[in-house]
Parts: C-alpha cells; sequence; structure tokens
C-alpha cells in the first residue's frame, strides 16, 4: 500500500516538530520528506549564549538526520511553489536545481531579517538570525578588543571598544546583555590602555526594553542592563550608519566599528509568492493550519498568520465583522503549531482526529547572562538567580535534544574562564545582513510584526 506523500518546507521550530509529530502519528501512512538549507535544527533562543562563547555552536543544532530517522532530508532552499502541479522547486548548496512533489505540504519557511530603509544599514551593520552570524560577531568582538588593547589612539581604542545593538526585543536584549559579561571578560585577560572600558550601548525606537512583554519584565530587564554597563537609550534609533559609526536621530555620532541589527523579522519572502490572501507578509489560514481553497496544504510559524482563537476578537468599526486576531511571531507559537500541523496533516489520510490550534501563555522568560534572567512563569514575577535557574531549567526542558551537554557547558562557564580566542570559522572581516529579499526587506515599517518576537522564552 502506498504512502501519502508529505513535503515538510523548513526545519524551523514549526518545521522540525511537525515532522517529529508525523513521525509518531503516522509513520506507517505517511513518506514524509523534509527540505531545508542546513542538516540541523536551530535552538534559537540559545543562539546570543553562542556569541558569548558561554555555550559551543553544536550544543544549540539538533541533528535533522539524527533525530527523525523517519524523514528524507533534501538539504536546499525552496524558490517556488506550484500550488495546481503540487511541487516544490528549489536550490541546492552547490547551486543545483530540483523539484520535488507532494500529497500534502507543510509550509514552515519561518522569516528573516526586517531591514529598515535606513542609509548604510545594509553595508554595515550585522544581522542576527543564524548560526554563521552569531559565530561572526564572536570572532568580531574578540578581535576588536584585541586590535583595541594594541591601539596607540585613544580615540580609536574607544571606538572598537563601543558595541551598539539596535532592537530591545527579546534577541537585542539578551544580545547586549551576553555581549557585555563577554567583554568584561576579554579586558580582564587583556587590559586597554588609556583607562578605556568596553561600551555597551542598546537603542529602541519604544518607551521601553522588552516593550512587547509586560512591564514588570521590562523593569527587571532594564535594571540589570543597568547595574552590568549596558547603557539603554529607549525613544532613539539610527538615522545613517557608516564604516566609523553611527548616527543617531537625535544628532548623536557613536563612533563605533560595531553594529548590530536585532529591529525584527519578515515572513519568509516565498509565502507571498504563492499568490494567496495574506496578513502583513503572512499566509492566512484557518485554525485548522489549513490554506483555504487547498485542503492539502498547512503552514504553521512565523509564515502563517494563524487565528488566535484566545483573542476572539470585537466588532469593526461602524458595525463591521469582527476584527481578526493572528498569534505573534515567536519560537513558542511555531513549536506549539508545529505539533497541531503534523496532527492535521496525519488526520488528513485517516490517522486521528484534526484539532484547530489553542494556546494559553504561561509566562515569558529573558536570559539576561550568568545567574541573572527575566521571568514571570504562570504570571509570578520573578528575578535574579532564582529567575535564571527557572529561564535555564525551562530551556533545558524544551530543547529536543543536547541537553547534557549544554548543562555541561554551563556548569564548566561557571567554575571557567572563557576561552579568548577567535575562531577563524568566518575569513569575512564582514557579514553583511541578511535578507531574503532587498525588495521584501525595504517596505515600510507599518507592515511589520512587532519587533524582535522571535526567540523569547515561555514556559
Amino acid at each position: 500500500m502506498s504512502r501519502t506523500r508529505v513535503l515538510i518546507v523548513g526545519a524551523g521550530f514549526a518545521g522540525y516538530r511537525a515532522a517529529r509529530t508525523l513521525a509518531r502519528v503516522a509513520r506507517r501512512s505517511a513518506e514524509v520528506t523534509l527540505l531545508n538549507p542546513t542538516d540541523y535544527f536551530l535552538y534559537l533562543p540559545l543562539l546570543p549564549q553562542v556569541a558569548a562563547g558561554t555555550l559551543e555552536p553544536r550544543r544549540v543544532t539538533v541533528s535533522l538526520s539524527g533525530t527523525l530517522p523517519h524523514a528524507r532530508l533534501v538539504l536546499g532552499e525552496a524558490d517556488g511553489v506550484d500550488l495546481d502541479a503540487r511541487t516544490v522547486s528549489y536550490a541546492d548548496p552547490e547551486g543545483g536545481r530540483g523539484v520535488l512533489e507532494y500529497d500534502r505540504l507543510v509550509l514552515a519557511v519561518g522569516s528573516v531579517n526586517k531591514l529598515l530603509p535606513v542609509p548604510g544599514v545594509a553595508e554595515h551593520a550585522h544581522g542576527f538570525r543564524g548560526m554563521p552570524e552569531a559565530l561572526y560577531l564572536r570572532d568580531h568582538v574578540t578581535r576588536q578588543i584585541e586590535l583595541a588593547a594594541a591601539e596607540r589612539d585613544p580615540a580609536a581604542g574607544r571606538a572598537r571598544c563601543t558595541f551598539v545593538v539596535v532592537g530591545a526585543g527579546y534577541t537585542g536584549t539578551e544580545v547586549a546583555a551576553q555581549g557585555q559579561l563577554l567583554t568584561d571578560a576579554l579586558v580582564r585577560k587583556q587590559p586597554l590602555r588609556f583607562g578605556i572600558r568596553p561600551r555597551w550601548l542598546l537603542l529602541d525606537i519604544a518607551p521601553r526594553v522588552l516593550p512587547e512583554l509586560d512591564e514588570h519584565l521590562s523593569r527587571t530587564a532594564h535594571r540589570v542592563l543597568r547595574e552590568r554597563g549596558v547603557a539603554v537609550r529607549t525613544g532613539t534609533s539610527v538615522k545613517e550608519a557608516t564604516k566609523d559609526g553611527v548616527l543617531l536621530d537625535d544628532g548623536e555620532f557613536v563612533d563605533t566599528r560595531t553594529l548590530v541589527w536585532c529591529v525584527g523579522v519578515r515572513p519568509d519572502p516565498l509565502v507571498s509568492s504563492l499568490g494567496r490572501p495574506l496578513e502583513r507578509g503572512r499566509l492566512l489560514v484557518d485554525p485548522y493550519l489549513n490554506v483555504p481553497g487547498h485542503p492539502e496544504v498547512f503552514a504553521c510559524g512565523d509564515a502563517a498568520a494563524v487565528p488566535d482563537l484566545e483573542k476572539p476578537g470585537h466588532g469593526g468599526s461602524g458595525g463591521g465583522p469582527p476584527e481578526r486576531h493572528s498569534t505573534p511571531m515567536t519560537a513558542q507559537h511555531a513549536w506549539r503549531q508545529g505539533r497541531i500541523a503534523g496532527i492535521n496533516v496525519a488526520a488528513s489520510i485517516g490517522r486521528g482526529e484534526r484539532r484547530s490550534y489553542r494556546h494559553k501563555d504561561l509566562g515569558f522568560t529573558v536570559d539576561l547572562g550568568g545567574v541573572k534572567a527575566a521571568a514571570n512563569p504562570l504570571g509570578v514575577p520573578l528575578s535574579g538567580p532564582l529567575a535564571g535557574a527557572v529561564t535555564r531549567g525551562y530551556h533545558l526542558a524544551a530543547m529536543p535534544g543536547n541537553r547534557v551537554r549544554v548543562a555541561a557547558d554551563w556548569l564548566l562557564d561557571a567554575v571557567l574562564p572563557r576561552q579568548a580566542v577567535q575562531l577563524g570559522l568566518v575569513r569575512s572581516w564582514s557579514v553583511p545582513l541578511d535578507t531574503a529579499s532587498p525588495e521584501l526587506a525595504r517596505m515600510p515599517d507599518d507592515t511589520t510584526d512587532p519587533p524582535d518576537a522571535g526567540t523569547g522564552g515561555t514556559p
């Protein structure tokens, strides 16, 4: 008896969970193919710790072939979907072309960096969405400290030791918090001249850090950043970026060699090529994650606008139809939606019953490095070491692999000094801001989702 061909495009939180769920509930009925540019699932919430040298790179990657033995992995990046022919075209890592056929399709292509129309940002800013960018940032920061230690010009030394992070959402806040710890550790081994100290600036146009979370988490994170020496500038944005620094919208020019761009994400442009209805760049789906008009196609994660059934909406202006609320673009929603997608694909081929996507927020966690964190599990506000323990406990429970190795790295980091060396994994002196489509990346900001919703922790 032939099995149903299920093609999952993308192995992020949503795609990986969908594949794992299908392997559990419909292994004998479904022939699962997973199309992904890399051979690993990346646990994004811990990526700032890779950049800071707390965790080794492989700790936050989970082998697809090793953990999904019943799925066929195809390395490549999808660049076209023919809904009528039921095919997906892709480019492989070495420039070859391929086409995959399907009976059921799960689109879980995720998101890309959001690039605002700010002069110089595309050329001089560094993104933070994947492993190459995290590894480059670690090498780059280490290099700047080492060059500053040998610098004879005090002004040049201060510029090299000034690090600007734009975007005070989850990722930007964690990068700044972890980065300050890294540079403090580096200068303890390699003291700087002229009384120079590393200086981290965290900028955001919003009135507070972590604007998408409640005020307790925001205040806790702000206090930790301030005590650590990170300068937080809210209500501030970048007007222009150059190789010598950044011009702020208040007229101040900050001399720096490091601009980290963490302003948020956009849905992968692939979904806009389908010709189906979109909501702010995301593919509209029903509560069962089906694309209307195509019962064989499912979408989940950052690329899908999934109705939030916990927020049923309210009447539109003038007595119009109720306003639709969609779930935000977060790793937690993607993980949960991936499970529902797997269940509903299985139901579509006669295995079990389909379910609508519903969720209940149980709280959020923000890792601030060391023993510090901000958390509110089950609505209980926590800070300090207790929040740090809860946050790390959540990550260990949520990771689909490498738990022992991650815990071992945390233990070693607590008792041993960090290794202050460049890895040399990225030879270039600059990694440009990674966006899948320049045209989409430069769309006006009013079409985007809230900034940087992608990596925060939810118990």
